[in-house]
């Protein structure tokens, strides 16, 4: 009997780990398949769909024979409306040659790590963080350097805690705006003293992911490439799928120094090429287009968070924040460390996440891979009877738990 063959792997997957928010939905697919009524809220997807007018764009380019390879850094098209939509929306001047579209805003956040770190660089994440940013930077074999704020500081680091983690090793400053998984939204004054201790490293590229823009509830939303002393080092990172429930067409763009953008579009060449044709026509349409239903969306989200709030404080021992943007909630459950329901003991998040999987059957998200290891994320990206039937069930399960 011949033996086994090796199946080698590369040491970059086998240290990879997976990506929380897929797995925690993967596991809440499989408990649905068996017959379980589960309420996902685990993924950070739009439950809207994408709208009419935009569909109607991508039919019209397919109908004009919009299916041919598109230039690596996007149609011109689409790098003008680009363009426009950075000024008008965000106080930014760019040229064609600074705007790259991508197949996502996280191709486009990998393409600009392996345009710009050499191993052992440092990268300062702010925490709370995107679940893929610190394994994206691994990835390149570079230093993920975590900044961490509580709910105590509305999620939010200080310009004082970004000043005291630079080193001469620190090559980006990468952090979401409103945040995933918080919902944190940073204000002007509070980029701006942020911008202020960046400004004296020349060697230091802000990597701004603004991807919730249009889901904010604060009335403004303020980029902090707007800022005059790092305008020219930072790269503002944006995309389609939550502003425009166009999670599927996966389509992002990023507008950053002009050297930056062409080691992107290098790279991008080697990986994937250019985004495809027709989503790009019909994101051009997009943005250029009405903004009526992204409004109502950002409106319904509204209404949902302060169901959703109001629901969670009523649970013993949950501590929760109020967000400004993004469609999550992330409570702080540390109360529940070192309580058991005589079967299972929780020690960590991850594992009050499994615990409400398997009794309450509701799939919500760790806060271990966000860099906030109290916590948990609620998506609220769910109907008003889901989260309240939901919210009631995490209730009754933890009256488990002693």
């Amino acid at each position: 009997m011949s033996a086994v063959a090796a199946q080698p792997l590369s040491r970059l997957v086998l240290e990879m780990n997976e990506s929380a928010t897929i797995k925690m939905a993967q596991m809440a697919r499989d408990l649905k398949a068996k017959g379980h009524d589960v309420i996902d809220l685990s993924l950070g997807e739009p439950d809207f769909d994408t709208p009419a007018h935009i569909k109607e764009a991508a039919k019209q380019a397919l109908d004009a024979g919009f299916t041919k390879y598109t230039p690596v850094p996007g149609l011109v098209e689409l790098r003008q409306a680009i363009i426009n939509k950075f000024k008008r929306d965000n106080g930014l001047d760019f040229a064609l040659n600074q705007i790259v579209v991508s197949n996502g805003a996280k191709q486009t956040i990998a393409n600009l790590c392996l345009a710009i770190l050499d191993p052992g660089d440092e990268v300062i994440i702010f925490a709370p963080y995107w679940v893929s940013y610190a394994e994206i930077v691994r990835m390149c074999q570079a230093v993920p350097v975590e900044v961490g704020a509580g709910i105590e500081q509305d999620f939010k680091v200080s310009a004082e805690q970004v000043a005291s983690a630079i080193t001469d090793k620190t090559k980006i400053v990468l952090f979401s705006s409103p945040c995933n998984p918080t919902g944190s939204v940073y204000s002007k004054e509070e980029l701006e003293a942020i911008a202020e201790v960046i400004a004296p490293h020349e060697q230091i590229v802000i990597i701004s992911d603004e991807i919730y823009e249009y889901i904010n509830f604060t009335g403004k939303h303020a980029s902090i490439g707007a800022v005059p002393s790092v305008k020219n080092r930072t790269v503002t990172v944006n995309g389609f799928a939550k502003g425009y429930a166009m999670t599927g067409w996966r389509l992002g763009y990023m507008g950053g120094p002009a050297y930056l953008a062409a080691a992107c579009a290098k790279i991008q060449g080697q990986f994937t090429s250019g985004a495809n044709a027709f989503s790009q026509k019909a994101a051009a349409f997009a943005l250029e287009a009405d903004m009526t239903p992204t409004w109502k969306m950002r409106d319904e989200f509204l209404q949902r968070r302060n169901i959703v709030i109001e629901l969670l404080e009523k649970i013993p021992g949950f501590i929760v924040n109020k967000p400004e943007g993004a469609f999550y909630v992330f409570p702080d459950i540390s109360h529940y460390f070192g309580k058991s329901d005589g079967n299972v003991t929780i020690h960590t998040a991850d594992d009050f996440c499994e615990f409400l999987l398997l009794n309450a059957h509701v799939g919500v998200v760790g806060g271990d891979s966000f860099g906030a290891p109290d916590c948990f994320r609620i998506s609220y990206a769910a109907s008003e009877e889901s989260l309240r039937k939901a919210i009631g069930r995490i209730a009754e399960a933890v009256k488990k738990l002693n």
